[in-house]
């Protein structure tokens, strides 16, 4: 299943990603640290992705609870191969050296790369 995410709708998902079942109010407010966003915007933003499902709801006495029906690395797979073809005609080898660039990977990051690397290998 294909399930196109907005820039907007994906901080949503982060949210119920990392904490699932929230209503809409608790989504409301993991995200005001983060964004200038009125309650309006988001129970729109929950909305679209009920009706793309990529969330499921719950009632909850008078309120409904959301929960992810995609799991992040379903999402992930394919948004990063996507990506990758778009900017890197889909290899792998300049995405991770533009990465890099700039000091953009740590050196956990470098030891987990190498780690899969080797297992990639065997």
């Amino acid at each position: 299943m294909k399930i196109k995410i907005s820039q907007s709708e994906l901080d949503v998902m982060d949210v119920l990603w990392r904490e699932a079942p929230l209503g809409a109010a608790e989504v409301v407010s993991r995200l005001e640290t983060k964004k200038d966003w009125s309650d309006r915007t988001v129970k729109t933003l929950l909305s679209r992705l009920v009706e793309k499902g990529a969330l499921t709801t719950e009632p909850d006495g008078r309120r409904f609870l959301y929960t992810p029906a995609i799991s992040r690395d379903s999402y992930a797979g394919p948004a990063t191969r996507k990506f990758a073809e778009r900017l890197f005609g889909g290899r792998a080898a300049p995405l991770v050296a533009h990465l890099a660039e700039g000091d953009g990977l740590s050196d956990e990051d470098i030891a987990e790369i190498e780690t899969l690397l080797a297992k990639l290998k065997k």
